[in-house]
């Protein structure tokens, strides 16, 4: 696991390492299953506080990238099927509550596209 922090960038130093191995679980890189280091160790290694490490974890947790298992550590998901479904899931919920707040398909969308165009850049 090849993990870099710059601490002179603009990106907290948590974001750096939450988006570093999100998209290294996603790519295969890290595979499903593999043991993450203990937040005191990576922190360690990293030169990072334990909370800005756990951090990290928690919203790698939250996100579906790793799973934490109690005694045997923090564990990769497998990523495909699970970052699929909380997207799939947060669509439908943006969905029952554009049609709530009364707002059309056609504004629905164009909401989400220009959500979409602020995170990924325009298309």
């Amino acid at each position: 696991m090849h993990l870099s922090i710059d601490h002179a960038a603009a990106t907290p130093p948590y974001e750096q390492l939450r988006s570093q191995i999100a998209d290294q679980a996603r790519t295969g890189t890290l595979p499903a299953g593999l043991k993450l280091p203990t937040v005191r160790a990576l922190a360690e290694q990293l030169g990072l506080a334990a909370n800005t490490v756990a951090r990290a974890y928690r919203e790698l947790e939250a996100d579906g990238v790793v799973e934490t298992h109690g005694r045997r550590g923090t564990l990769v998901a497998a990523v495909g099927d699970t970052a699929h479904r909380l997207a799939a899931g947060a669509a439908a919920e943006f969905a029952e509550r554009a049609r709530r707040l009364g707002v059309t398909r056609d504004e629905a969308l164009a909401a989400v596209s220009g959500a979409l165009d602020l995170v990924y850049g325009p298309s």
